[in-house]
């Protein structure tokens, strides 16, 4: 079968490009940057994981108000000036050689990242019908990852060479490609900002909408598989078992591969919350299993046989996360107000760098240092988060039919002829 990642003509493919212009330039830049500032700048690891984990945190905050003025403004004129925001940061990277100017960019491209996410989903609403977003989500995600692993395989060509012309080459590979993204994305049609807020309603109303904050909460928890494979994986492989080196570079590309060739059908059979809560039900109890088959490699069997129970137990991570990821994308827009897309999106957005943040430090003390005791526990969190989701959003779904009803007095004036009933988007 022939791998599905382009979506339809139209606005979902110009998103697609858009989307896979940047992720070259990501690709080149994730592999090389932390090699050019430290042995190039002269950075130690310690400064650059600190200011890391200050930029993410500084862009977790910013993503509700920035979401909130693409809302405000319009989407796409939002998303086009946050993608040149993202390219200006990454440019300044070829003119830094100390540790402040090196924070401040960061914390620059973390905010404009972060913020440039939510004024895309805000966009891609204003552009998709509801039913076909996630559809639209699986077709970029496959897009993302085709792109990382280009523009991954353009990083290792500077590597090879390790001067460093090779590796400025390689922001200002990054710096164009979002700069492309920018032009790309001003070819698709504007969507209308929304009415200013009313009397009495809160800037960030997402901010007070609780149950849909612990929906955000039960999903960055779910999305700590992020440094799962690219840190916890690497170094329980080296410390832990007796699977040689290359295996980790392997199960990489297997999880870049599937879900380039998968995403795209792990969601088309979630199509509203039901089947979208039950989606991340099941990644929770597959990434149980998961957990459990990377416990196992630590049990000195042969070599051969080590690497193919971790490739088992990433075969099965890789199935949770595109369940995971399909049945999330769905309840983020399904839980939200219709006028209210960007903010919303922009706060369930933290999630990513809230696990890039803390992940690590979590990952490395369960894994690192408790061992197989460490896997099972962390299966364990992970499936008790996603069966919590099932009642987050029923409570959520309910909050959110009581706003719509408050806001529509039809609903309460007795009137029964069905053009006068409300309708409810889940």
């Amino acid at each position: 079968m022939p791998i599905d990642i382009l979506p339809r003509a139209g606005a979902p493919r110009v998103l697609a490009v858009a989307q896979l212009s940047n992720s070259l330039g990501d690709g080149a830049y994730y592999v090389t940057s932390a090699l050019y500032f430290t042995r190039v700048v002269g950075l130690s690891p310690t400064q650059i994981g600190l200011a890391l984990t200050v930029a993410w945190a500084i862009g977790s905050v910013a993503g509700a108000p920035l979401g909130a003025l693409a809302d405000r403004r319009g989407p796409r004129g939002a998303a086009v000036l946050l993608a040149l925001v993202t390219s200006a940061s990454v440019a300044s990277f070829l003119f830094i050689r100390s540790f402040v100017p090196f924070l401040l960019a960061v914390c620059l491209y973390a905010v404009a990242q972060c913020g440039l996410a939510a004024a895309r989903q805000a966009l891609l609403a204003g552009l998709v019908a509801p039913a076909a977003r996630t559809g639209v989500l699986a077709h970029l995600q496959s897009t993302l990852n085709a792109g990382l692993a280009v523009g991954a395989a353009l990083g290792g060509l500077a590597l090879h060479h390790d001067t460093r012309w090779a590796y400025l080459s390689v922001f200002a590979l990054d710096a164009a490609s979002f700069l492309l993204c920018a032009l790309v994305l001003l070819r698709l049609p504007a969507v209308a900002p929304f009415a200013a807020r009313g009397r009495g309603e809160p800037r960030l109303a997402v901010l007070r909408d609780r149950p849909y904050a612990v929906v955000t909460a039960l999903n960055a928890v779910l999305l700590l598989r992020m440094p799962l494979l690219s840190l916890a994986v690497p170094l329980w492989v080296v410390d832990r078992t007796n699977a040689p080196g290359w295996s980790v570079s392997a199960l990489f590309v297997l999880n870049t591969l599937a879900v380039m060739a998968f995403q795209v059908r792990m969601a088309r059979g979630v199509s509203g919350l039901p089947t979208a809560t039950r989606a991340v039900r099941n990644s929770g109890f597959v990434m149980l299993a998961s957990c459990a088959v990377f416990a196992f490699s630590a049990a000195r069997l042969g070599v051969w046989v080590t690497v193919l129970v971790l490739v088992a137990g990433a075969v099965l991570q890789v199935i949770a996360e595109m369940q995971q990821s399909a049945g999330s994308w769905q309840l983020s827009f399904d839980l939200a107000p219709d006028r209210q897309v960007g903010q919303y999106q922009g706060f369930f957005g933290t999630g990513v760098p809230v696990a890039r943040s803390f992940g690590p430090l979590l990952l490395t003390s369960l894994l690192v240092t408790w061992g197989v005791p460490g896997w099972l526990l962390l299966g364990g969190i992970f499936l008790g988060a996603a069966l919590a989701m099932g009642p987050a959003v029923r409570w959520a779904e309910g909050t959110k039919q009581a706003a719509q009803a408050t806001r529509d007095p039809s609903v309460n004036s007795g009137l029964t002829h069905p053009e006068c009933q409300p309708t409810v988007d889940t």
